[in-house]
């Protein structure tokens, strides 16, 4: 069994990856960059990198990722890496975001090019839009309104669960026949956001539908909601991308990783029924 730092433990993948990794046997470090509350916990602070060497000490396997709200996210994985590189690590695996490979100049691309020249084995993932942002990014339009806001028209997405990424990412961190590769995630199937707000909708017993608005409305909207205007300009930029078709691609990746097909928008929507239910 390893010693593994999960990064963004807290997160939507990371939390759930830590459980899966504990459930198999596996000793789990949490890194927080907050003060630690529990044993398995570590300081680790990507943004002013204090706590790298503690957070590597007796870590033979690392999960890392770019904590949300920064655009520069080479700026916060390079010295994660090159430490790693030093403490001599078995394996690392990167959480990306599906097309960060389009642009070598873009800031996650750089990152990724950092770890594949690191020396060290490694994987990287690229999920697509997680399912569970429906549940938390984009849940207070569905409960004040009734509807998705988004400016991504008619475009189509192969929605990924959050819960099929930690799988991939717990089998990457616990063996090394796949190591050295990269790997698209995506759900089984391309939706549009009419499509998935039907879907919300017949899970949850509430009328739920998508209102497709302009990048300028969703960029005052991310800063009204407290996002730095960088990267709520990102965002935007981003969703530009689904909007021109780049965000319909599937892969069997999932299936090919795990041995089990991703889930469902269905199955994700049946599971989360409770969160768009009506009071």
């Amino acid at each position: 069994m390893s010693r593994i730092l999960v990064v963004g433990a807290s997160g939507t993948v990371g939390s759930e990856l830590s459980r899966l990794l504990a459930a198999q046997g596996e000793t789990v470090l949490k890194a927080t960059h907050r003060t630690p509350a529990a044993a398995d916990q570590v300081h680790l602070d990507l943004v002013s990198h204090r706590g790298l060497p503690e957070a590597l000490a007796g870590v033979d396997r690392a999960f890392l990722l770019a904590p949300p709200g920064h655009v520069d996210q080479e700026a916060l994985l390079a010295p994660l890496i090159d430490a790693a590189r030093v403490h001599g690590l078995q394996k690392l695996v990167l959480m990306s975001a599906m097309g960060a490979n389009a642009d070598d100049n873009a800031p996650l691309r750089r990152a990724e090019r950092r770890l594949e020249a690191s020396g060290l084995p490694y994987n990287i993932v690229r999920p697509n839009w997680f399912m569970q942002n429906f549940n938390t990014f984009w849940l207070h339009g569905i409960q004040t309104a009734g509807q998705i806001f988004l400016p991504v028209g008619a475009a189509k997405g192969s929605f990924i669960d959050a819960r099929d990424i930690a799988a991939v990412a717990a089998r990457l961190l616990t063996s090394d026949d796949l190591a050295d590769r990269d790997f698209d995630l995506t759900g089984p199937q391309a939706l549009d956001h009419h499509e998935v707000a039907a879907i919300l909708s017949q899970a949850s017993g509430r009328p739920i539908g998508f209102t497709d608005i302009a990048p300028e409305a969703m960029l005052q909207g991310l800063m009204g909601a407290g996002l730095p205007q960088d990267y709520a300009g990102f965002l935007v930029q981003i969703l530009g991308a689904f909007k021109a078709g780049f965000a319909e691609r599937t892969t069997d990746a999932v299936r090919h990783i795990t041995g089990q097909p991703p889930r469902t928008l269905a199955q994700y929507a049946q599971d989360y029924r409770a969160i768009w239910a009506p009071a």
